[in-house]
């Protein structure tokens, strides 16, 4: 507030307005002007002691600071809509304006309306719940110092690394022991934290470890593929704290440090042979510090969050998120990837192509320029590689097609005389495959002359030997005697038919007698 009373009593003295305005911190304008209205108003130095600066600036400015009118905010509305997601200040001051205009009153100017409702919040100690809304955010880390799994097998500790999140606004707490910090362990950790809380987060706030975030800088962010698509999954938004700076995840660095005396240090002196008993331990130590009161106010993280953030939490997918590993490969000219100790099949299109790899513990899947090309059920071992017939040029799949009961289903569908054709040349040899090669011309021949001819030229072959060869089989058809053969059997048969049926003179007709 303006010092009117020592404005008029430096100009008494002699100051210029210049000194008076440096003197108390204001402009010249506002030195002058007051000088003006106290001139008007015959107000000289000395001003009696009861006549404040309150007073002189009724007198002054007769209009100002009358709040007659005014629709006073209703800041217990304010202070819990402003715990819901989206909701700002400037937003309930628009909200607030409308009704002033609805119900005919002047309302507060927004600079005014923000520093009531501060100066409220203050008296309520608000402060966090503006800063940190419920459901809003979810800080991780990993705890410094170790605690270590007893393996009986190489006698000797695995070092244990402890994962927490923690949620800023009731500060509850998650922590789980790893045997590392890889990428895998890490995404996991997360979806262990989110089914813990029973809901997800609207945003994620890691450290810039590699696992998850690849590269952040003023002008780029680029997030570890694995941990993009986790956080996809959920609908929950990766903004990475900046680098050296703890600051921007406070709440995680101060759950760091407590779990560290709460779980860490109260393990200590305990040997554990398992990380699922190690776990175990650390979930009874979480609960009990989860379950811990507050010093400062009432009630405890477990309480807060029950009461005020599990509500605001979104929902959880309704299976958890697989774990992915992403890789890259050039397909080579056998068109095979391989995945730990099988190997799959890819479209042999994308030979020489660079293709991203999507690993996950049940299935495999590949891609090219984000789209996928192929998909496997993973196995955990495989001799032979995995082929999808789909996958293969055509030569390759008649390849892989040639077997023994498939040349014997072939040769049934074309005839008897066929089928035992491919018989005698797949059994004629001592291993069934040398008279593969025999069997497929013999397939050529069917396809060249039609599968009725080639019944009829086995039939004919047959009728002369009972091992006929390739060659008989195909000179037969080249010549066309398989067409005289049928049309020698259809004559015999309708001679045979007329013989039946037709007029036969009978033994009498050749003993004499009359014939007329």
């Amino acid at each position: 507030m303006t010092d009117y009373r020592e404005i008029i009593r430096l100009h008494s003295l002699k100051f210029s307005n210049v000194a008076i305005a440096n003197s108390l911190c204001c402009s010249r304008n506002t030195v002058s002007e007051v000088l003006k209205l106290a001139e008007t108003h015959s107000l000289e130095w000395p001003i009696p002691e009861t006549l404040t600066n309150r007073d002189i600036g009724h007198l002054f400015y007769p209009g100002r600071g009358n709040n007659e009118g005014r629709r006073l905010p209703d800041y217990e509305y304010v202070y819990n809509e402003l715990a819901k997601p989206g909701v700002t200040l400037s937003l309930l001051w628009a909200e607030y304006c409308a009704k002033c205009e609805a119900e005919h009153t002047i309302p507060y100017q927004h600079s005014q309306f923000n520093d009531k409702y501060h100066a409220y919040a203050a008296s309520k100690k608000a402060t966090l719940r503006i800063k940190r809304k419920p459901g809003e955010t979810m800080e991780v880390d990993w705890v410094g110092d170790t605690l270590k799994v007893y393996d009986a097998a190489s006698c000797s500790d695995i070092p244990a690394y402890i994962f927490v999140a923690v949620l800023p606004c009731s500060l509850y707490g998650y922590a789980e022991a790893f045997p590392d910090m890889k990428s895998n362990h890490w995404i996991e950790a997360h979806i262990h934290a989110y089914s813990f809380f029973g809901g997800v987060t609207r945003i994620l706030v890691p450290d810039n470890l590699k696992t998850g975030v690849i590269k952040n800088t003023r002008t780029e962010l680029i997030l570890n593929r694995s941990y993009h698509e986790m956080a996809e999954y959920y609908g929950t938004a990766i903004i990475p704290a900046r680098p050296v700076k703890p600051k921007d995840k406070p709440n995680a660095e101060g759950t760091v440090k407590v779990l560290e005396i709460w779980i860490l240090a109260a393990l200590r002196n305990r040997k554990f042979f398992t990380f699922d008993e190690l776990n175990k331990a650390i979930h009874e130590k979480l609960e009990e510090f989860n379950a811990k009161p507050f010093q400062k106010k009432k009630g405890s993280r477990l309480s807060a969050f029950i009461e005020e953030e599990k509500d605001f939490l979104m929902p959880l997918p309704a299976s958890p998120y697989e774990t992915a590993v992403w890789s890259t490969a050039t397909i080579q000219p056998d068109y095979l990837i391989k995945i730990g100790d099988c190997k799959y099949s890819v479209p042999y299109e994308f030979i020489g192509k660079k293709v991203d790899i999507r690993v996950t513990e049940n299935s495999i899947e590949v891609f090219y320029h984000n789209n996928r090309i192929a998909s496997h059920v993973r196995k955990l071992y495989s001799p032979e590689p995995i082929y999808v017939p789909e996958h293969m040029p055509e030569n390759h799949r008649k390849f892989l097609e040639y077997n023994t009961d498939s040349f014997l289903d072939w040769g049934k569908n074309v005839g008897c005389s066929t089928l035992i054709v491919v018989k005698h040349f797949l059994y004629m040899h001592k291993v069934e495959q040398q008279g593969y090669k025999s069997c497929t011309s013999l397939m050529k021949l069917a396809d060249r002359y039609g599968t009725e001819r080639l019944e009829n030229a086995c039939v004919k072959a047959l009728s002369y030997t009972p091992s006929p060869s390739l060659k008989n089989i195909s000179t037969i058809l080249k010549n066309g005697q398989d067409k005289v053969a049928v049309e020698k059997a259809a004559s015999s048969a309708f001679n045979k038919e007329s013989s039946k049926y037709g007029i036969t003179r009978g033994a009498s007709y050749y003993e004499g007698g009359d014939r007329s």
